[in-house]
């Protein structure tokens, strides 16, 4: 376990409020992956960092809330996507919270380290956001950002926009490299990748 080593005052979100279609709209998140609900991999490796972690879920709310954490719906029943569930977090924070650390829930090999790392890069370069770079791609939704950034994602979604890099675009932001270790971004979207990935 990862001592926690962060002053600033930090929360953490698990995104699993999605539909899932390419899983057959199973719940992903409790979902089981080698003995354990796929959530909590995300749960474990912010529990080290985090003084308090969310979880964003809109269906099963009655089994996410047996993780013992607070659960928070959308503002909407209409699936508005990732962002989304980013600004019903900002929203629910403390207002001495001043980052929040995000990852959904289908990426059990993105771990504590990892988290550290974007929290860091954002404090060392006082960026409105950190965003997790593979060397090819980035990867918008492992994310370290500014609580205060609510009220700028809440006048984007309420202009009807919902892409997420079309948010990030115009942000002060520093993007954290992880070329070295691509696979911690494998997640798990089909049936098929489940099976191969409890194979291995």
């Amino acid at each position: 376990m990862t001592i926690q080593k962060n002053k600033t005052t930090i929360a953490g979100v698990v995104l699993a409020g999605g539909r899932a279609t390419r899983m057959g709209e199973q719940d992903k998140g409790l979902i089981l992956f080698k003995n354990q609900p796929l959530i909590s991999y995300a749960l474990e490796a912010l529990s080290s960092v985090c003084q308090r972690t969310y979880i964003n879920a809109n269906r099963n709310l009655i089994a996410y809330k047996e993780f013992g954490l607070v659960v928070i719906c959308d503002q909407t029943q209409s699936f508005d996507g990732p962002l989304a569930g980013i600004l019903t977090t900002l929203l629910h924070t403390d207002t001495d919270t001043e980052v929040l650390v995000v990852m959904p829930c289908d990426t059990p090999f993105f771990e504590t380290e990892h988290l550290q790392r974007l929290l860091d890069t954002r404090a060392e370069h006082d960026a409105d956001i950190a965003i997790a770079f593979d060397g090819g791609q980035l990867h918008p939704l492992f994310l370290a950002l500014k609580t205060s950034l609510a009220e700028n994602l809440q006048g984007y979604l309420a202009s009807g926009q919902r892409k997420v890099a079309d948010w990030l675009r115009p942000l002060k932001s520093v993007t954290v490299d992880f070329s070295d270790e691509p696979k911690i971004f494998t997640n798990i979207n089909t049936s098929d990748e489940l099976a191969v990935l409890e194979a291995q």
